[in-house]
């Protein structure tokens, strides 16, 4: 499947600034907080990023899943570019109401199933952020209130059970969560009401379920931990646990969601539904920051009133307007069911080639969401020789390769991968 092509020009770059200024820039005014590769991104377009020759490189990272649609696809830029110029595109009051924030609601609401059914069918409402680590904080707002207020838990004693290897963010709230050391270290103290369960063991979550325990937090399938999807039942044990102790399940699908996986939502593979989904990525289709958090209305009417949550830019018209977009893109063109056709082809070949490699120990994952696990836990050495081939991927926890494209790759894109993989694994 490929973009239709709505672009009539040569693109052209931001600036004519040497990639060697470029570097010097970076790494003299910027911070130093992501390990980066030597390339200098000059445009970029449907599966391909492009550097200043005009080499491309085919995108298997996706910048997380923000861009399951592609970059710059033609739907949402032309949604954007109109709302721009035609003047209801600005930041405005949250006092007042908006049609493209409401419209945008509207099917947001009606693509997700109902959440948390136990609490009625009573349709669902969205919270809007900006970055998806902001709906992560609304999701343990939500939480922590649903347990002092339908638990009777004392305010300042509810708990959260979250998962080793979990990645929600980097903010002191979400590191708090977080197993990693680097991401932690030096700066506490960190937010309280966190308990951490091995991912994927039932028995030792129930261990850690106490009367004060408000939620459980959990990715579907993990993608920073090391593109690990969650054992077969553990999730079905989760909701059964959830429902019989009255804990509130909440499945962070930010970067799992909208199609990755090969189903609208991971957590469609394994017949469970939870009571509030965060949501982010390529909610937007990569253009602007657009997150969300979605649960039964009854709950949300229950924990939010005016005044007990805000953010300027959630919701805010261009967002909506790419969101509404986005979300139509990924409906009408069927992307989570081509993520589904081709990543099971492209898996085979990947399987097969890790038959013949003496570097990779496993190769696991769903859809386009593929990690290779290599022997010696490099896998970024591995990732820096696929650059060199024309092919951006990155690192998971060190030793898996993540292998994310955009949905919209083809046959085609499955064989260039594919060669490209070979080259480097195979001795």
């Amino acid at each position: 499947m490929s973009q239709v092509d709505a672009i009539t020009k040569a693109d052209s770059a931001f600036s004519a600034e040497a990639d060697e200024k470029i570097l010097k820039f970076e790494s003299t005014f910027g911070a130093h907080h992501y390990g980066r590769v030597n390339l200098v991104v000059r445009h970029a377009r449907a599966q391909w990023l492009y550097n200043a020759e005009n080499s491309r490189y085919l995108d298997c990272l996706s910048a997380y899943s923000a861009v399951n649609q592609g970059h710059h696809h033609p739907e949402i830029v032309k949604a954007l570019i109109t709302a721009l110029q035609d003047n209801y595109a600005s930041v405005i009051s949250n006092v007042v109401y908006t049609d493209s924030l409401g419209i945008f609601l509207d099917r947001l609401a009606n693509l997700v199933p109902q959440m948390g059914l136990r609490f009625g069918n009573n349709g669902n409402k969205v919270l809007p952020k900006n970055g998806g680590v902001e709906s992560v904080g609304t999701a343990i707002k939500l939480a922590r209130c649903y347990g002092y207020k339908e638990k009777g838990i004392t305010d300042g004693q509810q708990e959260i059970i979250a998962f080793e290897n979990n990645f929600h963010g980097r903010t002191i709230t979400a590191i708090a969560m977080s197993t990693n050391k680097k991401y932690k270290e030096g700066f506490g103290p960190l937010t309280p009401g966190f308990k951490i369960a091995p991912f994927g063991d039932l028995s030792e979550v129930e261990k850690l379920v106490t009367k004060n325990t408000s939620a459980i937090l959990v990715e579907p399938m993990q993608g920073e931990g090391g593109m690990y999807p969650a054992p077969e039942g553990f999730l079905k044990g989760l909701r059964e646990l959830c429902d019989k102790q009255n804990i509130f399940l909440i499945f962070d699908e930010i970067q799992v969601g909208l199609g990755r996986t090969g189903k609208m939502f991971a957590f469609e593979h394994d017949g469970v539904v939870p009571d509030g989904i965060i949501l982010g990525k390529a909610l937007s289709g990569g253009l602007v920051p657009v997150s969300a958090f979605i649960t039964n209305s009854k709950i949300m009417d229950m924990v939010f009133q005016p005044g007990r949550d805000g953010s300027t830019f959630g919701g805010y018209p261009l967002a909506c307007v790419a969101g509404t977009a986005a979300l139509g893109v990924i409906v009408d063109e069927k992307l989570p069911q081509n993520a589904q056709k081709i990543g099971k082809i492209l898996k085979s070949k990947i399987d097969e080639i890790a038959s013949r490699s003496s570097h990779v120990k496993e190769v696991r994952g769903s859809g386009l969401f593929i990690g290779i696990e290599v022997k010696d836990g490099d896998a970024m050495s591995f990732c820096r020789k696929l650059l060199d081939l024309g092919m951006l991927c990155n690192d998971s926890h060190g030793h898996t390769i993540r292998i994310s494209p955009p949905l919209i790759i083809d046959e085609t894109d499955v064989d260039y991968i594919a060669e490209r993989l070979e080259k480097v694994l195979v001795d």
